[in-house]
């Protein structure tokens, strides 16, 4: 049975979970590795347990069970994940790759570990969690307005 590649499909699996996109590409050993890679994150960073306590408004306890050496991998590794994915659907589908496609997600990846390392100084105004949230959200926001200038000035 062949199966067409859809790239916004793949994008959204892979933003659910890091490596569902590489299998939804066919490319399991890849898609196995992140989803290890994301486990072994997830676990020594004690994420969930941060994610659970951001969620309740328990912004202390989060912080207190955060272990930020760890949690500083997970944006880059899972924005890497999703680019990757959808690059790789892009290509299988035949679609046109566009120039400077990874700078929204390298951005997004920046501003996400920088609140990262800043989500256990403010926690009063924004749970952790939230404050990686929210650095996807700007840097993939300021990495696209940069794309759209450099599309059309250079």
């Amino acid at each position: 049975m062949k199966r067409n590649v859809y790239p916004l499909e793949v994008l959204l699996w892979s933003i659910a979970f890091p490596g569902f996109g590489q299998i939804l590409n066919k490319m399991y050993l890849k898609g196995a590795f992140f989803i290890v890679l994301e486990f072994v994150i997830n676990v020594n960073a004690n994420l969930n347990m941060n994610i659970l306590y951001s969620f309740q408004g328990k912004s202390a306890q989060a912080i207190e069970v955060t272990n930020y050496e760890w949690a500083m991998f997970y944006p880059c590794v899972y924005l890497f994940a999703i680019y990757e994915s959808y690059l790789c659907a892009l290509e299988k589908s035949g679609q046109e790759v566009r120039k400077y496609l990874a700078l929204p997600f390298v951005s997004g990846a920046y501003f996400s570990t920088v609140g990262v390392i800043f989500s256990n100084v403010g926690g009063i105004l924004l749970p952790p969690t939230f404050v990686a949230i929210f650095g996807i959200f700007f840097g993939v926001g300021v990495g696209s307005l940069i794309r759209t200038l450099l599309m059309r000035y250079v």
